[in-house]
């Protein structure tokens, strides 16, 4: 993983983590947030918004992972693992395949939900 992609990786990790504190996002974490990642930030917004997050959280473990409504018309339904993995297709491509982003809008709405 590229330097300057671990900074911005670490940058957001401190972002999200305030804003679990404080209990809201400010404007300043939703700039420092939508220059990060750019497009699927607004997309992780309206999904968000729309309520296409779900949260199940498996007993006795307590280990939760996240069902998020894709955007297509087609309205799949994606598997996330907080800051880890998204299964769907452009997860695979655009951030592990060609490394051209941090993060894809349903992952990224599964950390802000």
């Amino acid at each position: 993983m590229p330097a300057a992609t671990s900074v911005s990786l670490a940058v957001a990790d401190a972002v999200w983590a305030e804003i679990r504190s404080a209990g809201r996002a400010s404007d300043e974490h939703l700039s420092i947030l939508e220059t990060l990642f750019g497009k699927n930030m607004l997309r992780a917004c309206k999904i968000v918004d729309e309520r296409g997050v779900r949260r199940v959280t498996g007993a006795p473990s307590g280990r939760s992972v996240f069902l998020v409504m894709g955007e297509s018309k087609r309205k799949e339904e994606y598997l996330c693992f907080p800051e880890h993995l998204c299964t769907c297709y452009s997860f695979f491509y655009d951030v592990v395949g060609r490394g051209e982003q941090l993060s894809v809008s349903p992952l990224t709405a599964a950390t802000a939900s």
